[in-house]
C-alpha cells in the first residue's frame, strides 16, 4: 500500500508538472492530460519477473507489455518460464517473444534444435521469435570467424520461420555510435553503455565485422526471405539517420520497426530538423512502434523508485511525440527539444494499432 502511495504520488506530480509549451488544443491533437486515457502498447519491455506490480502499474496507464525474450543474461528457459506465466495471468494486456541460444553453431543437428526451440515458444504462445546481437558481434566458428546472420547455417532456421508465418523480431548490429570513440558519440547512454561494456564496443575491435557488414547481413535476410514479417528492433539499428530508416521501409514491404531506446536519436535530429522527423513519423505511421527497452527482474528491490522513473519514462516520450512542450533530454547533456505534436492518429498508430498485432 505504501508503494502505491509513493508511485501515485509521483504520477500525478509529473501529470501536474510543467508541460507549459503544451499551447494547442484543437482536437486533432493530444494533450498532457490524455497521457492515462489513451491505449498504449510498449512492444520492448524485458519483463523478467513474476512481480505482478509492474503489469498493474502499466495497466493503469492504460500500457500493455510485449516482453521479448533474449539470448543474454538470464537463461532463455528461465525467461520463456516468466513470460508464459505472465501470458497466462494476464492474457490481454501481456504478449511476449520467444528466442533460441546458438551456442551449439556448428553441431549437426544446429539447425533441427533451433527449430525445436520455436516450435517450443509458439506452442507456449509467443508472438515470434527475437534474434539478439550475439549473431554478429560474438558468435564465431571453430576457426574464430564472426558468424553472421545471413550465414548458411541458419538458412534452415529462416525459411522454416517464413513457412510458418512466424514474425522474427531482429536486435542485428548496434548504434552507428558503437564503432566511434567515446567522445565521437552523439548520445550519452550510448557513450555510457560502451563505457560500461567495452566487449561490445566495436571501435575498440577492429578485427571485429564493420557497422555496414551488420545492415548488409540483416538485409541479405530481408531479401532472401521476404514472406517473412519482420520487426527491426532499435529502428533497425539505422537511428541515425531517418533517411535510412525510410530507405529500407521503401525497399521492403514486409518490414517495420520499432524505436526502443532509441528515441533520443530521433530527437537529436529534431534538435535541428523537427519537421523532418515529424514528416518521416507521419509518413511511415503505419510501419513504426513504440517501445522503451527497459527492463526489470527481481534484482529490482525498490519497486517504487523503478516504477517512478518508468513512469516519467513513458510520460517524457508521450509528450515529445503528442504535445508541442518541449522536453528535456537527459541523453543529449539536458538539451530541451520542442515535441512534434503528432496528430491523434498517427499517435494511436504508433502507440497502439500497429502492435495490436501481437496479441491475436
Amino acid at each position: 500500500m505504501r508503494d502505491h502511495l509513493i508511485l501515485w504520488l509521483a504520477v500525478i506530480a509529473l501529470l501536474a508538472g510543467s508541460v507549459s509549451g503544451c499551447t494547442s488544443r484543437v482536437s486533432e491533437f493530444y494533450t498532457a492530460d490524455d497521457f492515462r486515457t489513451v491505449p498504449k502498447i510498449d512492444v520492448h519491455f524485458h519483463y523478467e519477473t513474476l512481480d505482478g506490480r509492474y503489469m498493474r502499474l502499466a495497466d493503469s496507464l492504460n500500457f500493455r507489455l510485449v516482453s521479448p525474450n533474449v539470448d543474454a543474461g538470464r537463461s532463455i528457459s528461465e525467461q520463456l518460464h516468466i513470460t508464459t506465466e505472465l501470458k497466462k495471468r494476464y492474457p490481454e494486456k501481456f504478449a511476449f517473444f520467444g528466442t533460441f541460444g546458438v551456442e551449439h553453431y556448428g553441431s549437426e543437428d544446429f539447425a533441427g534444435r533451433i527449430i525445436s526451440r520455436i516450435d517450443s515458444c509458439m506452442a507456449a504462445g509467443a508472438s515470434g521469435i527475437k534474434i539478439w546481437k550475439n549473431i554478429g558481434m560474438t558468435l564465431k566458428d571453430s576457426n574464430g570467424n564472426y558468424i553472421m546472420a545471413d550465414d548458411p547455417a541458419f538458412a534452415p532456421v529462416f525459411s522454416y520461420m517464413e513457412e510458418k508465418n512466424i514474425r522474427l523480431l531482429a536486435h542485428l548490429g548496434e548504434p552507428r555510435n558503437c564503432w566511434l570513440p567515446l567522445e565521437e558519440m552523439t548520445l550519452d547512454n550510448d557513450r555510457s553503455y560502451f563505457r560500461n561494456n567495452p566487449q561490445y564496443h566495436m571501435y575498440l575491435h577492429p578485427e571485429a565485422p564493420s557497422y555496414e557488414d551488420q545492415i548488409r547481413a540483416r538485409d541479405n535476410l530481408l531479401e532472401r526471405y521476404p514472406g517473412i514479417r519482420f520487426t527491426g528492433a532499435h529502428l533497425g539499428s539505422q537511428e541515425w539517420s531517418i533517411d535510412e530508416v525510410a530507405k529500407n521501409l521503401d525497399r521492403f514491404p514486409a518490414y517495420d520497426v520499432e524505436f526502443s531506446a532509441r528515441i533520443g536519436h530521433l530527437q537529436y535530429q529534431a534538435i535541428t530538423e523537427p519537421g523532418k522527423v515529424r514528416d518521416f513519423l507521419i509518413k511511415y505511421q503505419d510501419r513504426i512502434m513504440y517501445g522503451t527497452d527497459v527492463g526489470v527482474s527481481g534484482r529490482n528491490t525498490n519497486y517504487a523508485a523503478t516504477a517512478e522513473s518508468l513512469v516519467k519514462r513513458w510520460y517524457d516520450h508521450f509528450i515529445w511525440l503528442a504535445t508541442d512542450a518541449e522536453v528535456i533530454v537527459a541523453d543529449l547533456n539536458g538539451t530541451p527539444v520542442k515535441g512534434l505534436q503528432l496528430p491523434k492518429e498517427v499517435i494511436d498508430k504508433i502507440y497502439f494499432t500497429n502492435a495490436e498485432k501481437f496479441f491475436r
